[in-house]
């Protein structure tokens, strides 16, 4: 069976993932600080979508960042 998770429940999880590689970013010291900007401007969209229940911010925020791996 497919579970069915609501964009309000997903984006928190990402926002949580995301935050995780920021931490690896953040590790590595002067040459991550690029990538920790870029994720740090990414998870600071997210949230603010979130916060304001904006769904078609909350959408393309989630799609950014489903796009970071570590």
């Amino acid at each position: 069976m497919i579970e069915t998770r609501s964009l309000a429940d997903a984006l928190p999880d990402e926002i949580g993932r995301v935050t995780k590689i920021l931490g690896h970013y953040v590790e590595i010291g002067p040459a991550g600080a690029p990538g920790a900007l870029m994720i740090r401007t990414s998870l600071d969209l997210a949230t603010r979508a979130l916060a304001r229940g904006d769904v078609i911010a909350m959408i393309l925020a989630y799609e950014d960042l489903k796009e970071y791996t570590a």
